[in-house]
């Protein structure tokens, strides 16, 4: 009895507390009408320096200079998104399927020691946007993984920056949360995981085999996901595998621009090229792979793509990009919603 109380108890100041940016929790995302689901960890708040110093492996004058970012609490998932997850968006065959999650429900491990968890609801959904009102992706015309596979765990590639932001907005309607790319102060904020050394692990790359697909030890292909050791936040893949989109634009000048300390930093793009994109991939090499490294996207990523115009949803030469989720506790403003998703498309 004792224990059911407590239980009661710390289940009380979940519901209560979910969205303080103290307490986020970690919680896993059922889709409804599927057995997959999405783990997303806690990101706590704080505060570090972003880019890298002239004298760090493999630095490149776009990560200068080093500058003090703050960042919000969020959540992010703990592996990139995989073939059969997009697929559920690219197919649509659960749309029809009444979403369970629509008032919010989500599972929370509420007993880490035995991994207990509960379903907890919350009362008002972040967004409220029908889900047959997003766009949906073309279906690709060859095969997008290029022979890699896209089978259990495989994480996806070749979609571009928009399919990335639709997909996001399709899991939002799906799911009653707000989910996004992550900015690029984000992204790297959640890497180095608390760490200011070039990997999470240290300033060489000795190690990085241990954590991370690339090209020495990859057999020039990528792998499922989470099959490497994580970050010390729980987190798969951030140094390599694919490289991820981000939500920002890819600007070399934007560092030297920045105040002193610049909360949750975001630039909004406003052309379709460049995105910046994190991570590093399975193709690259290791200083390609340090938390600080920045690409800008090419439109030479679509250069095989036989069609005019060329598709706005696959590229067909970066088998190497794919993408992970966050979700912000605070959600924006309906009229802000389209910097994090674009518009929509006919």
């Amino acid at each position: 009895m004792k224990y059911e109380k407590l239980l009661i108890c710390c289940l009380m100041l979940v519901s209560i507390e979910f969205y303080s940016q103290e307490k986020l929790k970690d919680y896993v995302q059922e889709i409804s009408g599927t057995d997959l689901n999405i783990e997303m960890l806690a990101i706590p708040e704080g505060e570090f320096l972003m880019g890298s110093p002239a004298e760090e492996f493999g630095h490149y004058k776009d990560e200068a200079p080093l500058h003090k970012v703050k960042i919000d609490a969020f959540w992010m998932a703990s592996h990139e998104v995989t073939w059969k997850l997009f697929n559920l968006y690219l197919e649509r065959p659960v749309d029809n399927v009444p979403s369970e999650n629509k008032a919010g429900n989500v599972s929370i491990k509420v007993d880490a020691a035995s991994g207990a968890t509960m379903l907890l609801k919350n009362k008002a959904n972040d967004v409220n946007i029908k889900v047959d009102a997003v766009s949906g992706a073309t279906v690709p015309y060859v095969d997008m993984s290029l022979g890699m596979g896209t089978g259990d765990g495989m994480p996806v590639v070749n979609i571009t920056y928009l399919a990335a932001q639709k997909f996001c907005k399709w899991l939002s309607a799906k799911t009653g949360y707000f989910y996004r790319l992550p900015t690029e102060a984000e992204w790297e904020y959640a890497a180095r995981a608390g760490k200011q050394t070039a990997y999470h692990f240290g300033d060489t790359p000795e190690k990085l085999g241990e954590y991370a697909w690339f090209y020495e030890n990859s057999d020039g292909h990528y792998h499922p996901v989470g099959t490497k050791k994580p970050n010390p936040w729980g987190l798969y893949d951030m140094h390599g595998n694919v490289a991820e989109w981000t939500l920002d634009a890819y600007d070399t000048e934007t560092y030297s621009e920045r105040s002193e300390l610049t909360p949750n930093p975001f630039i909004i793009p406003e052309e379709e090229y460049p995105h910046s994109v994190r991570g590093g991939s399975y193709y690259d090499d290791a200083e390609y792979l340090r938390s600080a490294a920045r690409l800008g996207s090419s439109e030479n990523w679509k250069m095989r793509d036989p069609q005019f115009p060329k598709s706005k949803w696959w590229n067909t030469d970066a088998q190497f990009v794919g993408f992970r989720i966050v979700r912000d506790p605070n959600p924006p403003a309906e009229e802000d919603e389209v910097k994090y998703w674009g518009i929509e498309i006919p």
